[in-house]
């Protein structure tokens, strides 16, 4: 009897754009650009992890202002230098690759200005090289946190316009789909929680306010967006504090964002204060994305700590996500997707260079 293709390798269109699997590479940030331009260094390991076979490859945060980067280090996508170092490194992954190819675009905020995690991920003052971080009230992520300026309305259209402008250079280079940030404490999170939002203009306050500079960002992305492109979210779907950012407004905010056309929902969690209480272990935000799932029907992405063929893809049967983001387990094991596939009986896309290294399946495998 023909046994069915295990769920994590079976296809999933997004508006025109099909993946060939559901094993997505998580953004992951290489602290590795010059002013904002990718380097070698993403050639080297974007063009690796596009020729693994994975369904997508979204890219690394990329920036939409040189004050959004989270460290100076950190990717743009905000000038004509960017466009083209980022241009070479894509080209590559299509000449070769058959992943479906999308951009993480973010602002940093109050998160903005440090240095790389591998030094401590400290405060970058601007005497030292940093500047004074934006974001929706002066209220600092942390009490080790640079004092961040409130941004006002003008600077507010600014940015929208910026989200939107980086989006048509994410077209010029022939990226394939979107995902905008609203996770993990940086700009557009700022807004959405009530913990970093503390304006009494029309941006703050209640959750309508709240959600109205995300909601404008999308909106201006969406309209400059192929209509046969999809555009995604990531969000956080809890701050995990009494009092912060919650599932009950991630709904209403994800109801909104399908309603504007939006493709789907990439669930994370925290980041956005040290106070935070995460309930951690192996995928520990899946619940969240069950529920998400449950609530919308809309296609769902699940991250973090998920780092087994077996499991990730029973995650899919039971129906809690449609996608499986691998970010840590990538860095570790680049060919996962190769390595999952072989553990489930399935087949993963491999470079005619590479072919004859996959092993060698015996009678009766599929």
């Amino acid at each position: 009897m023909h046994n069915p293709a295990p769920r994590l390798f079976t296809p999933l269109s997004l508006r025109g754009v099909t993946l060939p699997n559901r094993v997505v590479v998580s953004p992951m940030c290489q602290y590795s650009a010059v002013e904002g331009c990718a380097q070698d260094w993403h050639l080297m390991h974007l063009g690796n992890l596009a020729v693994s076979g994975n369904g997508m490859l979204i890219m690394e945060m990329t920036n939409v202002a040189a004050q959004g980067r989270i460290t100076p280090h950190c990717m743009g996508l905000y000038d004509d230098a960017c466009e083209q170092a980022l241009a070479r490194v894509i080209g590559f992954c299509r000449a070769h690759s058959h992943s479906v190819l999308a951009v993480q675009l973010a602002h940093a905020g109050r998160k903005a200005s440090t240095r790389p995690p591998w030094v401590g991920r400290a405060a970058l003052k601007p005497e030292d090289g940093g500047w004074q971080p934006l974001a929706p009230s002066a209220v600092a992520a942390s009490a080790d946190d640079l004092l961040p300026r409130a941004l006002s309305a003008d600077e507010i259209d600014d940015l929208v316009t910026a989200f939107a402008d980086a989006a048509r250079r994410a077209l010029r280079i022939g990226f394939d789909a979107i995902e905008l940030h609203a996770a993990h404490g940086y700009l557009l999170h700022q807004f959405l929680s009530p913990l970093s939002n503390l304006r009494d203009d029309a941006y703050g306050g209640s959750l309508q306010n709240r959600m109205r500079f995300p909601l404008a960002v999308f909106d201006a992305v969406r309209a400059v967006w192929p209509e046969e492109r999809p555009l995604g979210v990531r969000l956080s779907a809890t701050d995990w504090i009494e009092g912060g950012w919650d599932m009950p407004q991630s709904l209403a905010f994800i109801s909104e964002l399908k309603a504007r056309g939006c493709d789907w929902i990439d669930v994370s969690s925290g980041g956005l204060s040290p106070a935070q209480r995460i309930v951690d272990g192996p995928g520990y935000q899946v619940p969240l994305a069950a529920e998400v799932k449950r609530h919308t029907r809309m296609a769902v992405m699940t991250v973090g700590r998920i780092t087994e063929p077996q499991q990730a893809e029973d995650i899919l049967a039971a129906g809690d996500a449609d996608l499986i983001a691998i970010a840590r387990g990538m860095l570790y094991d680049p060919r996962w997707a190769w390595h999952a596939a072989d553990a489930l009986g399935a087949e993963a896309d491999y470079p005619a260079q590479y072919l004859r290294g996959r092993p060698a399946r015996r009678d009766g495998d599929r």
